[in-house]
């Protein structure tokens, strides 16, 4: 799995197609996708008048609530994969921890075991929720894919990970959702000028050295490719010591466990 991808959160599906094709002549060959963003065949049309071969990719997608279960989650993953015009999915995801995911992932194993998925994991899962939820199924989650980024470091939940081997991949890893200011830090442009980068790219860096996948979104191709030159630096020991003082919410923004949240995603989006 590349430590550095494109995604397309919130990347309209009229937009979608010439966003990736953008990112995959800048380089970039992990796409990160998810049913409920809508934009899946956008992402397969992209890579495949790209001409570049299909295992010199990484396509990412994710199971939406919507299609909690194990006959609905089954139905939804031959539907990605007829949308991403592949016949597997390098890495499945459960987009978020509600509703059957037990049966959910009982389907993911099946793809996984049948070949149609390489890897499975989840998103948005924080600790306690993904303890719980690894613990009790047979394939560990080999991915959590979190907000995470300067500003919410994510390191709580990093020995939870390494108990059961989970790699984890940042959403929102130049800011949004809540988060402010990455870019235009003092600090990170401070480290940056040491090696001729600007602050989004060392945020990147530092993400990359702690050995977690960013998968950055933008829609300018021109910003697409700042983003990606990020691995002919490497930050030290001192740098990364000044970027942890950053942290302002250890495990996100977003309150997925408060009830308010979960009705509103269930009543709009179940």
């Amino acid at each position: 799995m590349p430590t550095l991808g494109y995604g397309v959160f919130l990347v309209s599906p009229d937009e979608c197609e010439r966003c990736v094709t953008d990112a995959l002549s800048v380089g970039y060959r992990l796409i990160d996708t998810a049913q409920a963003y809508q934009n899946e065949e956008g992402v397969g049309n992209a890579w495949r008048k790209s001409g570049i071969k299909r295992e010199d990719l990484f396509l990412v997608t994710k199971v939406w609530i919507s299609n909690a279960g194990e006959e609905k989650a089954a139905r939804s993953i031959d539907e990605s994969l007829r949308k991403l015009q592949t016949d597997y999915i390098d890495l499945l995801l459960i987009h978020q921890a509600y509703g059957d995911v037990f049966g959910s992932w009982r389907a993911m194993e099946r793809a996984y075991r049948d070949g149609k998925v390489r890897a499975i994991g989840v998103s948005n899962f924080q600790a306690g929720r993904f303890f719980d939820f690894a613990h009790y199924v047979d394939v560990k989650p080999m991915v959590n894919q979190l907000q995470c980024n300067a500003m919410i470091q994510q390191t709580g939940i990093e020995p939870t990970h390494a108990e059961f081997g989970t790699r984890m991949m940042a959403w929102g890893p130049l800011g949004g959702q809540g988060v402010d200011g990455i870019v235009k830090s003092e600090t990170l442009a401070t480290i940056g000028a040491k090696y001729g980068k600007n602050a989004a790219q060392v945020a990147l860096r530092w993400l990359t050295q702690r050995g977690i996948v960013a998968i950055p979104k933008s829609s300018h191709k021109e910003r697409m490719a700042q983003n990606f030159a990020i691995f002919d630096f490497t930050l030290t020991d001192d740098d990364m010591a000044q970027i942890a003082t950053l942290n302002q919410h250890d495990t996100g923004t977003i309150s997925f466990g408060d009830p308010q949240f979960v009705k509103y995603l269930i009543e709009n989006y179940g």
